[in-house]
């Protein structure tokens, strides 16, 4: 298999905003630690939880250079660079790698409808740019473009793509990049309410916000697919499955926050046009969170 430095439960930290909607690097630092310490496999700094978009390239590079600093080596950092053009992603790319990241993860952003062949000369400017492995991110519900596993194959020719983050929700396609690329290519799952069934497909990780919350039960689901113990693994994910189909519904930022303060731990703001959650569905929340105790 391509060099490939992730598995297992890959943590999304939030960014945390103070009052004045400024990022509060303290404060991220805080539950970054949370996230190590409860046994996330790798962590993946601004991604969609992080409100990377939201972000100027001041904070993102505050952000980056945070997490590398507290992590100091213990588990690998994943780093979203993506942008809108390939310039400012090669320069986030570079940044990141030179903090010290491990692997960066893209997203194809794009305002314009990009075709299959701007797609990949993107990629592969970035690659050419930097010596660590890229994960090609596909969400179209948050980036705008759905690249099909034909196009994906094609990023894979790039030496340095060697990771697919596979969001679409649509777990025939897992199973279509396992059976088309075999062990050359790790392929990781981004849709929560599919962690069980990603995992029987041959997803080598999980990337998800989850372990903000669940730490343990996102550890377990993993660990019991490892032992091939199908029942354990079902039991545990089932058991956790209200959770993550809420917080994709919802709003990863805004349900982890929320979620976080329900337990009684300071997760600070969010940035405008980011609003919490209603008392509605705050409530619905706390019901969803005692049921896992």
């Amino acid at each position: 298999m391509k060099k490939t430095p992730f598995k297992g439960i890959i943590a999304y930290p939030i960014t945390p905003f103070d009052q004045n909607e400024k990022v509060a690097i303290q404060l991220y630092r805080t539950l970054l630690e949370r996230l190590i310490v409860s046994g996330s496999h790798a962590v993946a700094p601004l991604g969609s939880t992080g409100v990377m978009p939201y972000l100027t390239d001041e904070e993102k590079e505050a952000i980056t250079e945070a997490t590398l600093q507290q992590v100091d080596g213990r588990i690998p950092v994943l780093v979203g660079v993506s942008n809108l053009t390939t310039d400012k992603t090669i320069y986030h790319a570079k940044f990141a790698e030179k903090a010290g990241a491990n692997a960066v993860m893209i997203i194809p952003m794009s305002y314009w409808k990009l075709t299959d062949d701007e797609i990949v000369q993107h990629y592969d400017a970035v690659a050419k740019q930097i010596s660590i492995p890229i994960m090609a991110y596909n969400n179209p519900a948050t980036g705008g473009v759905d690249m099909s596993p034909a196009l994906l194959k094609r990023l894979l020719e790039i030496p340095n793509v060697t990771m697919i983050k596979e969001s679409t929700g649509d777990v025939q396609r897992m199973h279509y990049l396992k059976r088309e690329l075999g062990e050359d290519v790790a392929f990781y799952n981004g849709s929560n309410p599919l962690a069980l069934a990603a995992f029987s497909a041959g997803a080598a990780g999980w990337c998800t916000a989850a372990p903000n919350l669940i730490p343990e039960l996102n550890v377990d689901l993993y660990n019991a697919i490892r032992k091939n113990d199908l029942q354990e693994a079902q039991k545990v994910f089932y058991k956790q499955l209200n959770l993550l189909k809420f917080i994709v519904s919802k709003g990863l930022p805004r349900t982890i926050k929320a979620g976080l303060k329900i337990q009684g731990i300071e997760s600070g703001f969010l940035r405008s046009p980011l609003k919490p959650l209603t008392e509605n569905e705050i409530a619905e929340f706390k019901l969803i969170l005692k049921e896992l105790r």
